[in-house]
């Protein structure tokens, strides 16, 4: 099998798209918009060039396009589309719709701040805006993971102890944009991998009769609740079983995380996203001062993976979690919520510091990581981490500062003094 992989160099919209051409679904609506635009338009060019027979529909929104993705679900098609920031936000009534029907389409989310003030580059306001519409997510540290997601991504979704939209979500422009040296599988292997679409109940079926989106009374409308939420736990299984299936024809490994030097690690970092990259070349810089820190990259976000995470991170000292979205709680943001809770409820000692960081494209550096890590560390030597500050801010321009650096900042209320 190795002998017939092809090494490429593709941004991640490119190889978003090409894996979507090697699946060849049925039906693809779609509206532009910038970091995502580029997936419709190379998967236009496919259909314009006979390399796919899917049914590509431009249509007036984004909006439109997620509902003609769920009409097309429902019919018994493989349909998928494409958006970013404000036209996931524009899709929300139907993403609930998607979930709710038990659809199992697909969404190629490229992560985008949402406005205002208006902004097109990278955060996950979008995606995580939409982390409790009943939506699988998975998300991708570089081109190569937003490629092998998309592949893995149907399997996942249309397992019948599933039957779930999902979300394959990748950074915009870092990755979107970005040209990096990758590795495709065969045409074939993959569409072998993936298999054909053979929906038990859909709308077309003559032989069947069945309705999508009924109005449920209150007798019935917990019980479908709790029929998705179902779905939802049962795809963690699916999802590592899928992984294992796709190690086999690709020797590419994945779990629901990465852990990255974690084995004695006294000091962890997690986060979700292309800023995976910048963190591990930290941790191997300070792995080479003799410091004991690693890295848990997320991929899994929904299900949440809150047992496994917590068992990961049982040994560690301090944990910096960091979010590249702000939910605006006043108590950190949404991997924050998710992680604290887990670790709660698994009795893990560690404490933890919850870091904003990265909002509308702002980046992250390597310096920005070790002074994190420094930071867990001087927490811990003061004996009761848990009386600090536990949301931070990193890397806000100070305006008192005429060079303008890069610096961490405490988040605190503005009557409180500065710790």
């Amino acid at each position: 099998m190795e002998d017939m992989k092809k090494r490429v160099q593709l941004s991640g919209n490119e190889a978003v798209a090409t894996a979507l051409r090697q699946i060849n679904p049925d039906v693809f609506p779609a509206f532009p918009i910038t970091p995502s635009t580029e997936i419709p338009q190379y998967f236009s060019n496919y259909v314009a060039n006979g390399l796919v027979d899917t049914e590509f529909i431009p249509v007036e929104s984004e909006h439109s396009s997620m509902s003609a993705a769920v009409g097309a679900s429902a019919a018994g098609a493989r349909s998928l589309t494409a958006t970013s920031s404000c036209g996931l936000a524009l899709m929300w009534e139907e993403l609930h719709v998607a979930a709710s029907n038990r659809l199992p389409l697909a969404l190629t989310l490229v992560c985008r701040a949402l406005s205002g003030p208006i902004n097109i580059n990278c955060d996950h306001s979008d995606s995580m805006g939409a982390r409790d519409c009943g939506w699988l997510q998975i998300y991708a540290e570089d081109n190569q993971e937003a490629y092998d997601n998309m592949v893995q991504a149907y399997r996942i979704s249309e397992h019948p102890d599933v039957r779930l939209p999902i979300m394959i979500c990748q950074d915009g422009f870092i990755t979107s944009h970005a040209v990096m040296d990758m590795e495709l599988l065969p045409d074939k292997v993959v569409k072998d991998f993936v298999g054909e679409y053979e929906p038990e109940r859909y709308l077309l079926n003559e032989n069947g009769t069945m309705a999508i989106g009924p109005y449920a009374i209150t007798d019935y409308y917990m019980e479908a609740r709790r029929a998705q939420a179902q779905g939802i736990l049962n795809a963690k299984k699916v999802i590592l079983d899928v992984a294992r299936e796709f190690e086999k024809i690709s020797g590419r490994k994945y779990g629901l995380f990465e852990e990255y030097r974690m084995d004695d690690a006294e000091y962890a970092m997690v986060l979700i996203g292309s800023a995976a990259g910048t963190a591990k070349d930290a941790v191997d810089k300070m792995r080479e001062a003799g410091k004991k820190v690693g890295l848990i990259k997320i991929r899994v976000f929904r299900p949440f993976p809150a047992e496994e995470l917590a068992a990961a991170l049982s040994k560690v000292k301090g944990i910096a979690i960091m979010d590249r979205s702000e939910s605006f709680s006043s108590n950190g943001g949404p991997i924050g919520s998710e992680l604290t809770q887990a670790l709660y409820h698994a009795r893990c000692k560690a404490f933890t510091v919850n870091y904003m960081y990265g909002l509308g494209g702002r980046d992250l550096q390597v310096i920005h990581v070790e002074e994190i890590f420094e930071e867990l560390m001087a927490l811990e030597a003061k004996g009761d981490p848990k009386d600090s500050v536990s949301y931070r801010y990193v890397g806000l321009r100070d305006i008192a500062d005429p060079d303008h650096k890069q610096i961490s900042y405490l988040c605190k209320p503005e009557n409180s003094e500065q710790a």
